[in-house]
């Protein structure tokens, strides 16, 4: 009897160690997993893990009620190229979506803008191929590199964007830059409240790319 008592304890152990382990993983795969691809400004260059884009976004997601999930694949000092090359180690299986916010330090390189429109073209030409929709974030060249290098590089993310049809958002650090008071010393990056900013203006476009998304019928 003390032994069937025994297997039996057991059993109910092992019973309630599994439905919780369960919960959690039947959880997060209702989740909408996004991979930010990004460099500095998605990794959050001098700031709180809790403060860089990935993490502000996410908050604000789940507050207006999304299930989502935001994976900060973000390395600062990536170059559009840079970007591509770790591009399938970025992408997980279990991911519906990314966002690309690359090209900001081809143009602080002053880099060809031929070349990072041929690997933001690449970049996006596998994320489609895995059956996933893009948000492609734009970015400016600075000024000091002359009108023609600026309008060059201007014309890479709407040509991309018509080229793949996929949704634009033109400008990512828009509301951001030229505020020194949303800016980090180094003029550069954007501070919390200059991510806050960000995240507020480009999150109706996240939630646009969210409305894509096939519900998962095995959930």
């Amino acid at each position: 009897m003390m032994k069937l008592r025994f297997v039996l304890s057991n059993l109910l152990a092992a019973g309630l160690v599994l439905g919780l382990s369960v919960l959690p993983a039947r959880a997060a795969a209702e989740e909408a997993v996004i991979v930010a691809l990004g460099d500095s400004l998605t990794a959050g260059y001098g700031l709180p893990q809790n403060q860089s884009f990935p993490a502000q976004l996410e908050a604000a997601l789940r507050k207006r009620g999304h299930a989502v999930r935001i994976v900060n694949a973000g390395v600062s000092g990536d170059t559009a190229s840079a970007g591509l090359k770790r591009l399938d180690w970025s992408l997980s299986d279990d991911i519906d979506a990314v966002i690309v916010e690359l090209g900001g330090n081809d143009a602080l390189q002053g880099l060809p803008p031929a070349a990072t429109k041929a690997a933001l073209s690449k970049i996006i030409e596998r994320v489609q191929g895995k059956g996933l929709p893009v948000l492609l974030a734009g970015m400016e060249a600075p000024r000091n590199l002359g009108k023609e290098y600026v309008t060059s590089f201007g014309e890479i993310y709407p040509d991309l964007a018509r080229q793949y049809k996929i949704p634009l958002y033109p400008f990512f650090l828009e509301g951001a830059a030229l505020d020194s008071g949303l800016m980090q010393r180094d003029g550069i990056h954007p501070n919390a409240e200059g991510v806050s900013v960000i995240v507020k203006n480009i999150l109706p476009d996240v939630e646009a790319l969210l409305s894509t998304l096939q519900p998962n019928e095995d959930g």
